[in-house]
């Protein structure tokens, strides 16, 4: 017969798939007819842009461009430091198991190393090295039996387990436009470096939005007509609103920021200014904590049940975790003295992770490369440092089986040469902690029902437990139930029954009635 069903609709998302890559995007820059030629490359920087993720069967694609900056010795009497600025541009196909193209690709770019080879004094090779972390998720609609409403007597077995249902998700773009001015007494000869960061992210939710705000972080140092090294940095609010039906501030959400495309040009002369463009692809994913109910086993004492199960893997317990540490010291580099700090590029790298009940114990280094000034006028070195740091991180929420996903990334920094030459150095250093659990959970997605059984008829039975029992197996194996078997042996306790008990099992009388159409 048909039976009638009551379900529950939830949205469950887990983790496929993840890869840690390496790839290199290579070309060739040929020296512009009205800059010297190149002798030395000095320093490289640059930002990695992608305007396009894409997952499909058993393989993701990413397109974007690397915007690099190279300063360089000069062959020219009066301009030693020179600055180039190129656009590489870049598709990459990576194989990834049991991708699919509906599926959601989360990828994470970083640029690892930039190599510049001098093929001549008009013509250099480049190559970037791409550190990739990508994770490929799935998102499901699964229906989940929670009551019988057409069979009498119907005995169900339920577990009570959290999860975290998707509430939704979505992505929008934003721009963060600004126009930063620089001395009126310079005249801007050329852009020689651009640091771009993404700092004091936030969000709020609103009338089913989400509202992001964050700030671009811009640091550019730039060289003047007259030769001189200049530095200035400046800060750009980003702002964008996700619809996503539903959302409240109760729930965990999962913001990302992903630059997809970097304009940076100097105007005319006369406004002494450079203008910044910044496109950015904004991504929100909510979550609802819930407790559900799902049944795990059934029957019933006037009819046969027959069931069939599946198992399904979900996300249980996530929650996200900010922590701030500031790394300080005094450093002392005698080959830097007294002389004028340009920049400093800090990349902070963990080396060791202990996972305890409890907390999280780092052990890590900041790998700092300074720009400064040469004793010889008009020339810059690079002086290299490692500043080792240790952290821990304390929730009741952290253990061993957690996935934790960690990012670390720089908000603020300082380095100050004081008067004996060391230098007073301050980074402040954001963990974000993004962990959940993976659990496997039995759902029931079919159900028959047998009307005519032939019963053996008893009045009472005695049954001796044994390892292993528990009153529903005992219920369920004499088509019996937990209350009459609890009632007749006056057990107050149903979930607890010890081995050898003596229990009188009461026979459950059929009626004619069982099943109601």
């Amino acid at each position: 017969m048909e039976v009638d069903m009551s379900k529950e609709s939830l949205n469950v998302n887990k983790l496929v798939s993840s890869k840690g890559d390496m790839f290199f995007v290579e070309g060739d820059m040929i020296i512009p007819d009205i800059k010297p030629d190149i002798i030395n490359v000095i320093d490289t920087s640059g930002n990695v842009c992608a305007y396009k993720k894409e997952a499909s069967d058993g393989k993701i694609r990413i397109d974007g461009n690397v915007n690099l900056y190279i300063m360089y010795l000069a062959d020219s009497q009066s301009d030693l430091i020179r600055g180039l600025n190129t656009n590489l541009d870049f598709t990459q196909i990576i194989d990834m198991d049991n991708c699919m193209s509906n599926m959601e690709l989360d990828a994470n770019l970083e640029i690892k190393s930039i190599e510049c080879k001098i093929i001549n004094g008009r013509k250099i090779g480049i190559k970037v090295a791409i550190g990739l972390d990508a994770k490929i998720y799935s998102n499901e609609n699964i229906e989940i039996l929670n009551g019988i409403n057409n069979i009498e007597n119907i005995q169900t077995l339920v577990e009570n387990i959290p999860i975290n249902n998707i509430v939704g998700s979505g992505v929008s773009k934003t721009y963060a436009k600004d126009t930063i001015v620089i001395d009126n007494t310079d005249n801007l000869a050329e852009i020689l470096k651009v640091k771009f960061d993404i700092i004091n992210q936030d969000m709020k939710t609103s009338y089913n939005k989400a509202l992001l705000k964050a700030d671009a972080n811009v640091k550019i140092m730039y060289l003047t007509d007259d030769g001189t090294i200049k530095t200035i940095e400046n800060t750009i609010p980003i702002m964008g609103f996700i619809d996503i039906a539903g959302i409240s501030d109760e729930d965990i959400c999962e913001v990302k920021y992903d630059l997809r495309n970097l304009i940076i040009k100097p105007n005319s002369a006369e406004e002494h200014s450079i203008y910044v463009e910044a496109e950015i692809e904004l991504k929100c994913k909510a979550y609802k904590k819930k407790d559900i109910s799902i049944i795990q086993d059934m029957y019933s004492p006037t009819c046969d049940v027959n069931f069939t199960q599946k198992n399904i893997e979900t996300m249980s317990n996530k929650c996200c975790k900010k922590e701030l540490y500031s790394v300080k010291e005094k450093i002392n580099m005698p080959q830097i003295g007294n002389n004028k700090i340009y920049d400093v590029e800090v990349s902070p790298a963990i080396n060791n992770t202990n996972v305890l009940n409890g907390r999280i114990q780092y052990e890590g280094e900041l790998k700092l490369k300074f720009l400064f000034s040469s004793n010889n006028e008009n020339a810059l070195e690079i002086g290299n440092y490692s500043l080792p740091f240790e952290f821990t991180i304390e929730s009741e929420e952290i253990n061993n089986n957690k996935n934790i996903e960690n990012t670390v990334k720089v908000t603020n920094q300082s380095f100050i040469v004081l008067s004996d030459g060391t230098i007073d150095s301050t980074v402040d250093l954001e963990f974000n902690l993004n962990m959940s659990d993976n659990i496997n959970i039995n759902i029931i997605d079919s159900v028959e029902i047998q009307e005519n059984r032939d019963d053996k008829v008893y009045s009472m039975v005695i049954y001796f437990t044994r390892q292993g029992d528990t009153l529903w197996k005992i219920a369920k194996r004499f088509k019996t139930t937990i209350d009459d078997i609890a009632s007749i042996n006056n057990i107050q306790d149903v979930n607890k029954i010890n081995v050898g008990m003596q229990l009188f099992i009461p026979r459950y009388t059929i009626s004619n009635s069982r099943v109601s159409a």
